[in-house]
């Protein structure tokens, strides 16, 4: 399809396809409907509604558990859209990544014509990371890579799987134990800060936070694709052991 967008109108970008939702439709995502993602399961039937209504473009979760992460283009806002919640499509771009049991799943929407324009967001020079006023030690910043790096090496949007503990431990040639604990200080780090999702009930606790540090770290971009070869390169272990927690 060529463009993405029509007059008035939204579209929605999700594996590099592009469905145009016109004035006076309703579009839903989900298991099934207008964007059938896949037959995962964990996913609601109809998850995601996109509407117009009073002069704006709305996005909906109509689900009933799942939530998901919505920022602009340029992740310098980011809202967490909770069962039940709605949320007006302002800007040109907006992002949408959610997950459901292990999967990562990321779609665009265009707005033809948007309410605001996202502004071009600060960057420090000095090489540190940071969200907010928390700073990102070395082995923090390589936990994160380990779980978001099949979200990042696809190309455009789509969907992921989310590695295990053990798999992202091996990945890093680290114990799980290791891996486990220093999750836990990613996760408090982020709790503290107010982003949503990073404690849950001790039976989900496991999945739900790695999943909900992935739509973070991908949505806010934390970490991006040309941080990937951090993972690649050789760290001493004072590197990495040496770091206040």
């Amino acid at each position: 399809m060529c463009g993405v967008t029509s007059a008035g109108g939204v579209t929605v970008e999700f594996a590099g396809e592009y469905f145009r939702v016109s004035r006076g439709d309703r579009f839903i995502v989900g298991r099934e409907g207008d964007l059938e993602l896949d037959d995962n399961l964990f996913l609601h039937r109809h998850f995601l509604e996109i509407t117009d209504s009073d002069g704006l473009w709305w996005l909906s979760n109509v689900g009933t558990r799942l939530t998901a992460t919505v920022t602009d283009s340029a992740g310098g806002v980011q809202a967490w859209l909770a069962p039940g919640a709605r949320l007006p499509l302002v800007f040109e771009k907006t992002t949408i990544v959610f997950s459901a049991g292990p999967t990562t799943y990321e779609l665009t929407l265009h707005a033809a014509e948007p309410t605001f324009r996202a502004t071009r967001r600060e960057h420090d020079d000095d090489g540190a990371s940071t969200i907010g006023d928390v700073p990102l030690t070395l082995s923090q910043k390589l936990l994160i890579l380990a779980l978001a790096e099949p979200q990042l090496r696809r190309d455009g949007t789509g969907m992921s799987e989310i590695p295990t503990s053990a798999k992202a431990a091996e990945r890093l040639g680290w114990t799980v134990t290791r891996f486990n604990r220093k999750l836990d200080n990613v996760c408090d780090k982020f709790d503290r800060i107010g982003v949503p999702g990073m404690r849950g009930g001790q039976r989900s606790f496991a999945t739900n936070r790695r999943a909900r540090l992935v739509e973070h770290v991908i949505a806010s971009r934390l970490v991006g694709k040309s941080d990937l070869p951090l993972l690649d390169t050789e760290h001493s272990i004072d590197d990495v052991e040496g770091e206040q927690e």
